[in-house]
């Protein structure tokens, strides 16, 4: 089946000059204090990334040739964090990451170098890092009090955010070997911002994805994450598919890639997914995860052109992925949780009672969600988001959801300390079993729900089992 260009260059967004770039005063003094002791010192990576494209910063970097332990008498309080020269630094409120210029020498692992050498120059420092719009300092060298702050662009950052590309700085090939992670983080950066791949940076992820067995499940857990919380993950998940990553990462969702779905003409069944995903709104993290597994278990299930039990199989596998790619244990349990029951069907002939059994069977908790996934399922089918009655269901499940509805045993109007109480039953199973009957039979006629009329029907059931 034909694959849609991986590369995707967006038209140039606008960087009006002059753009301001003035970071926060915390930032600003911790700046002056190197300046003023004749230090270089600099506003580095994505921070300043996000100034030029007229974003907020989520954090500020800065990078010093201070050594770590200059930085240490010049900031009474600041911890040495780790051997690549990371000093943490607070300022105010705040903690700042303050690592001094260096380069970096010897990954065996493909993920971190074995070796570093400290750097006077911030043009050092820079030509280490993985991409051109990452690679751009604001700040000055060692100039006493009369340091005057200038942008340092030495590898074309600057034309990369206007033309919305995503370029390896260097030979990316190497960039690619030194840290397998990068590559992701190529993918990712293309999804969240909405840049292209440059080709030859493309190239070497392709050539290169192997060596992504190297990454921790837990890196590649947390690049995903980011990657799903993008406007529109279908940009990444496209290039996963595409560079041959997701085989490395996820080899049970490349699997779905050339099954055939009988849905949207010339779709597969990962092209269905990827819309599915898309359809899912960016602030139900939970469920856009769902929806990039729900049919994970089609694959293995696939028998003349059916998928039978692929919910139950997608689950298991879903929960091996996630367990994997270290997610945690809440998210990811919700996660196969509206996986195994994303097939559920609907019939407008139930009668409240089966409604009420739905909501029990889903849980409160979760209704929305599933129902958030089957309003996406749809749309990547190309359906109406409301299609199969879901429309319907959903409102017949508000009003039962408005009334004192009874859907678990803490719902009931005994518990188990008044049934052994007053009936002389003890703890143990048989307890356990009366308390499922009484609210099986209190689902399906809530009037039942009083102290008096529930203390009688598990009389009665206890007579009949005698």
């Amino acid at each position: 089946m034909e694959q849609r260009p991986p590369v995707d260059i967006r038209p140039p967004v606008e960087i009006r000059p002059p753009v301001e770039i003035r970071p926060p005063e915390p930032v600003l003094e911790t700046l002056r204090r190197l300046w003023s002791t004749g230090h270089g010192a600099h506003v580095v990576g994505g921070s300043l990334r996000d100034v030029l494209l007229r974003r907020v910063p989520a954090d500020w970097d800065l990078a010093t040739d201070a050594r770590p332990e200059r930085l240490l008498e010049l900031f009474p309080g600041a911890v040495y964090e780790n051997r690549f020269g990371t000093v943490a630094v607070r300022a105010g409120d705040e903690v700042l990451q303050v690592t001094t210029y260096r380069s970096d020498h010897d990954y065996a692992d493909h993920r971190r170098p074995h070796r570093v050498e400290f750097g006077d120059t911030i043009e050092v420092d820079l030509a280490r890092r993985d991409f051109t719009i990452n690679a751009m300092a604001w700040g000055a060298a060692a100039a006493g009090t009369a340091a005057e702050p200038a942008l340092v662009d030495p590898h074309g950052g600057q034309r990369d955010l206007a033309t919305r590309t995503i370029r390896a700085v260097g030979d990316p090939r190497l960039r690619f070997e030194e840290d397998a992670l990068r590559m992701l983080r190529a993918v990712r950066f293309a999804a969240t911002l909405g840049f292209g791949l440059e080709a030859s940076t493309l190239a070497a992820i392709q050539a290169r994805a192997s060596f992504a067995a190297h990454l921790s499940g837990e890196r590649v857990g947390a690049e995903l994450a980011k990657l799903l919380a993008a406007p529109e993950p279908s940009i990444g998940l496209r290039l996963l598919a595409a560079t041959e990553l997701l085989a490395v990462i996820a080899p049970e969702l490349a699997a779905e890639r050339g099954i055939a779905q009988n849905k949207i003409p010339g779709d597969d069944l990962w092209d269905h997914t990827v819309r599915t995903v898309d359809a899912v709104p960016g602030d139900r993290p939970v469920v856009r995860l769902a929806a990039l597994l729900h049919d994970v278990g089609k694959p293995a299930t696939m028998a003349d052109g059916h998928f039978h039990g692929h919910d139950a199989v997608g689950a298991e596998l879903a929960a091996g992925l996630l367990l994997r790619i270290r997610t945690p244990r809440a998210d990811a349990d919700r996660a196969v949780h509206l996986v195994r029951h994303h097939m559920f069907t609907y019939d407008p002939a139930w009668g409240d009672a089966g409604i009420r059994r739905f909501i029990r069977r889903i849980g409160r908790a979760d209704l929305d969600s599933l129902f958030a996934l089957r309003e996406a399922d749809n749309m990547g089918s190309g359906l109406d988001r409301s299609a199969h009655g879901l429309g319907e269901l959903r409102a017949r499940v508000a009003a039962q959801l408005e009334g004192p509805v009874v859907l678990e045993r803490g719902d009931l109007a005994i518990d188990g300390d008044e049934l052994m109480d007053e009936l002389g039953i003890v703890q143990g199973p048989a307890l356990g079993r009366l308390l499922d009957d009484l609210l099986e039979r209190a689902i399906s006629d809530p009037t039942i729900n009083d102290r008096a009329s529930l203390l009688a029907i598990a009389t009665e059931i206890l007579r009949a089992t005698k």
